[in-house]
């Protein structure tokens, strides 16, 4: 169970402090139960810009939330806070990466993703998926050693690619994991653009290259190849619930509840969320990179999380992806839906874990 941090000397009613952690909070790694770490990565990203901009971004505007939480004080854990949460500083050696792996990647998007026998395309496609192969072995790596320590590990993104070396330690700790995936987009690419460690392949990457993932299940999703569609069908782990079908089954009068309770059946025990920001209605997300009309509302997002812990479902880990910041001076309005979100996420696992309020 996730342990009790020491409050005594913070107060919870006040402003965040804008120099503490996140959500402005007090506390170091060695005080937590849940251990976050950025990655500003968008390497492949092939619209628009600004994932790497994320964790700053949630960073920035988290420090405004009140910390009482009331959908989750109906679980018991109003304030998960006092157990403890920090985020870790960006790494500069993955600063480094993605500006590197940006600069070669943006020729081959420019191009379509069509190299054919062009000899610089084709060595700046090797450098691109190299590094993207030494980020995964990076944030597995800091992730496991959340995990080792018994820590609530979450990722924060950064483009979709970044969840797979956080899928990958999980599902090593945890065989036989489940995956809820809440995406506006499939995801299940074989590659795109030639990238072979794609945003839009990282759940294709999960399902063949990761042993331990026994389910796959999505949820909002409403953009995808007609390869994609097929490998929902004929992949027997995975189960997608499509936006449309959603939105087709609430027009006929059942309710979100219902839907929540089908959506997590298919689920075993142990569950890691992986959730990209445009899987909610734009509105809440603007700046993201690849928005789609449709979504989740901020509520059925919520609820359908909150679900989790009221069937009894463990969430060992879980990571935000997409989230990019306004280009406009002063809006900062992903950021503050990212930060709210991220902070359910935080009370979720927690809750899921056994934490109560004292």
């Amino acid at each position: 169970m996730p342990r009790r941090a020491d409050t005594a000397s913070f107060d919870a009613t006040g402003a965040g402090d804008p120099d503490g952690s996140i959500f402005g909070l007090p506390f170091r790694a060695d005080d937590a139960s849940v251990l976050l770490v950025p990655v500003p990565w968008e390497a492949t990203t092939s619209y628009g810009r600004g994932a790497a901009l994320g964790p700053a971004a949630i960073r920035s505007a988290s420090p405004q939330l009140d910390l009482f939480d009331l959908e989750l004080s109906e679980l018991g854990l109003g304030e998960p806070w006092q157990f403890g949460i920090h985020m870790f500083e960006e790494s500069s050696r993955v600063r480094a990466w993605n500006e590197h792996a940006c600069a070669r990647a943006l020729p081959i998007i420019a191009a379509g993703g069509v190299v054919d026998n062009d000899a610089d395309l084709l060595t700046a496609l090797t450098d691109v998926n190299n590094l993207s192969r030494e980020l995964d072995r990076w944030v597995e790596q800091e992730v496991r050693a959340g995990i080792d320590q018994g820590r609530i590990v979450g990722v924060v993104g950064g483009d979709h690619s970044v969840a797979f070396g956080a899928i990958a330690a999980h599902a090593a700790k945890w065989p036989g994991l489940g995956i809820l995936h809440v995406d506006a987009h499939a995801d299940l690419r074989d590659a795109y653009e030639g990238f072979e460690r794609s945003h839009a392949s990282v759940l294709h990457n999960v399902m063949r290259r990761i042993d331990g993932v026994a389910a796959l299940v999505q949820v909002g999703i409403r953009d995808l190849s007609a390869q994609e569609h097929a490998m929902t069908r004929d992949d027997p782990r995975i189960v997608t619930h499509f936006d449309v079908a959603m939105r087709r089954s609430l027009a006929e009068g059942r309710t979100w509840s219902q839907l929540c309770a089908s959506i997590l059946a298919a689920l075993p025990e142990q569950i890691y969320v992986t959730f990209d920001i445009d899987g909610l209605d734009p509105a809440l997300c603007p700046s993201t990179g690849t928005p789609v009309p449709g979504g989740l509302s901020f509520a059925e997002a919520t609820s359908l999380l909150c679900a989790l812990v009221r069937a009894g479902k463990t969430v060992v880990g879980f990571d935000l992806v997409e989230v990019a910041p306004s280009k406009r001076p002063g809006d900062e309005w992903d950021g503050n839906v990212g930060a709210r979100l991220l902070y359910k996420l935080c009370g979720v696992a927690l809750a899921s874990q056994g934490a109560r309020d004292a």
